[in-house]
C-alpha cells in the first residue's frame, strides 16, 4: 500500500560534523512510503506528482524525523528504574539482580516485554539493542513480542556463569547451547537480530567467554553486546580476575569478542592503547549519559572516540538510565560534553540518536534516515504539546534553535505518533489498555564476590 506523510521533514545524510550539507529540512515536506519502505522523501512539490491517489496523513504542526535508535537498554530493569545505589556494583547486587531473578517465569517475561515495547514506541524508539536476562524464556518473550509488532530489535540471552546469584546464572555449556537454539529460532526472523550477550567480564568464566567467541565465529552477522569500563571498581576487579590481559578491553580481544559487530556500552575509562585497539577492531560504543551521571560512573569522552575513529550512538541504559526518551538522552549527553568543553550542535544530538546510532549497530543500510529504499520507521514530534517548548519555538529564529529546544525540553509528551514499517504503532492521544501490575521480586540467596 502506498502512503504519504506530509509535514516538516528532518533527517541527516551524514555526520553533521563532516559538513554543512548533512542536515536536510523541508518545511513543507513529504514521505512517500510503500510496503513498509521509503520510496521518496523531499518537498511536497516534488512528491505530489508521485502520490497517484494514495492516502495522505497531514501533520501541520508535526516534525517528521527518523525513528529513534537505542543502542543499549535493559528490558527487565524497567521495573526497578530510579533505584538508588552507591555505585554500579552495589546497585547491581541490591536492585538489578533481584529484579532479573523473576524472569524465569514466562508470564513475567511476556507481560514485561509488552509493557517495555509499548514504552519504547511511546518514547519514539523504533529500534533497540536490548539486554534480556540469563533466562532463555526472557529472550524468547521479547523476540516474540517484537516479531508480532514487526519491530527491528536485537537481543539475546545474558551469559553469566560466575560471580552472580544462582537465580540468574547459567553455565558455560548451557549458555552456549541455549544461545545456539535462540539464534536458530530468532536471528533473521522478520526484522529481528541476535546479540551474544555476556553481561561483562566479571560474570563470565574464561570458558564462557571462549564459547561466546565461538558463537560469533559460527554465526556471522550475529552481534556482541556487553559492558566495558563503566566503573573504576569494576575495572580493578577485572584486572584481578584476568591478570594476563593488558587491560579490560584486552579481555574481550583475547576471546575474539572485539569485532565490527560488537557494541560496548559505556567505555568511560579507556586508556590510549584501548582507544587505538578498539578502532582497529571496528568495535562500536553506546554512549549512555543518563546512566553514567545517575551512578556517578564518569563522563564519556566523545571527542576521544571520534578522534580514534570509533562509531558511537546513544543508549538510554534503563534501568540505571533514568528515561527511555532519546530526547532526554540528548539533553544529558549535551551536558556531559559541555563539561569536557565539547559543544554538540542540535544536528549532532539527533545524529547520535538516528543515523549515527544506525551506523553503530551496522544497520545504516536499512534505517537511520529517509534515503530511498530504507525501512519506513519514523516519528512525528509535536513541540506544541509542551508549553515551554511551544513558547520557545515561537521565539526561535532558526531550525537549529528549534531542534535544540526540543532536545533540551522534550520528552515522551512530544511524541505524537510512532510508525514502524509505515504502520502507526503509537498515538499519543489514544489510551492504551492497562497492563497487569508487576509481581514482587523474590530475594536472592547468593551475593557476587565484589560485596
Amino acid at each position: 500500500m502506498r502512503q504519504v506523510f506530509r509535514g516538516t521533514l528532518f533527517h541527516l545524510l551524514d555526520d553533521p560534523d563532516a559538513g554543512a550539507d548533512a542536515a536536510v529540512i523541508h518545511e513543507d515536506g513529504a514521505l512517500l512510503v510503500e510496503d513498509g519502505h521509503i520510496i521518496e522523501a523531499g518537498t511536497w512539490i516534488d512528491i505530489q506528482p508521485l502520490v497517484k491517489g494514495a492516502p495522505i496523513a497531514r501533520f501541520p504542526d508535526g516534525l517528521i524525523v527518523p525513528g529513534f535508535i537505542d543502542c543499549h537498554v535493559h528490558f527487565p530493569q524497567i521495573d526497578m528504574m530510579a533505584s538508588p545505589g552507591d555505585n554500579l556494583l552495589h546497585w547491581l547486587s541490591a536492585y538489578a539482580f533481584p529484579t532479573e531473578s523473576r524472569f524465569h517465569h514466562e508470564d513475567v517475561a511476556a507481560e514485561t516485554a509488552r509493557f517495555f515495547l509499548d514504552q519504547l514506541f511511546a518514547h519514539g524508539t523504533t529500534t533497540a539493542l536490548v539486554f534480556a536476562t540469563a533466562h532463555k524464556v526472557a529472550a524468547e518473550a521479547l523476540f516474540a513480542e517484537a516479531f508480532r509488532r514487526n519491530m527491528r530489535l536485537i537481543t539475546g540471552k545474558v551469559l553469566m556463569d560466575v560471580n552472580a546469584p544462582a537465580g540468574i546464572s547459567d553455565t558455560a555449556e548451557t549458555g552456549y547451547m541455549e544461545t545456539r537454539h535462540l539464534i536458530r529460532d530468532w536471528h533473521g526472523k522478520g526484522r529481528l537480530g541476535y546479540a551474544v550477550t555476556p553481561r561483562f567480564a566479571l560474570t563470565s568464566s574464561e570458558r564462557q567467554l571462549e564459547l561466546a567467541g565461538r558463537l560469533l565465529a559460527e554465526h556471522p552477522g550475529v552481534k556482541l553486546h556487553t559492558h566495558l569500563s563503566e566503573n573504576t571498581s569494576e575495572i580493578e576487579a577485572v584486572r584481578r580476575l584476568f591478570p594476563d590481559c593488558p587491560d579490560y578491553f584486552g579481555v574481550y580481544e583475547k576471546f575474539g569478542l572485539a569485532t565490527p559487530h560488537s557494541v560496548f556500552a559505556h567505555c568511560l575509562h579507556l586508556s590510549a592503547s584501548e582507544w587505538v585497539r578498539m578502532a582497529r577492531s571496528g568495535s562500536n560504543i553506546a554512549f549512555c549519559p543518563t546512566s553514567n551521571l545517575f551512578l556517578g560512573s564518569g563522563l564519556f569522552n566523545l571527542s576521544a572516540a571520534e578522534t580514534a575513529g570509533v562509531k558511537v550512538g546513544f543508549g538510554t541504559d534503563v534501568g540505571a538510565g533514568t528515561s527511555l526518551s532519546l530526547l532526554a538522552t540528548m539533553n544529558e549527553g549535551y551536558k556531559v560534553c559541555q563539561l569536557q568543553k565539547r559543544h554538540l550542535s542540535p544536528f549532532k544530538l539527533f545524529y547520535l540518536a538516528t543515523l549515527g546510532a544506525a551506523r553503530t549497530l551496522r544497520l545504516d543500510d536499512k534505517i537511520g534516515n529517509f534515503a530511498s529504499g530504507k525501512e519506513a520507521d519514523f516519528v512525528v514530534l509535536d513541540a506544541h504539546a509542551l508549553p515551554l517548548a511551544k513558547r520557545r519555538w515561537e521565539h526561535a529564529t532558526t531550525w537549529a534553535e528549534k531542534l535544540f529546544a526540543l532536545a533540551m525540553l522534550g520528552d515522551d509528551r512530544a511524541v505524537a505518533r510512532t510508525y514502524v514499517a509505515g504502520q502507526c504503532v503509537h498515538e499519543r492521544d489514544k489510551k492504551a489498555a492497562p497492563s497487569e501490575p508487576p509481581k514482587r521480586p523474590r530475594p536472592l540467596d547468593d551475593d557476587p564476590i565484589w560485596d
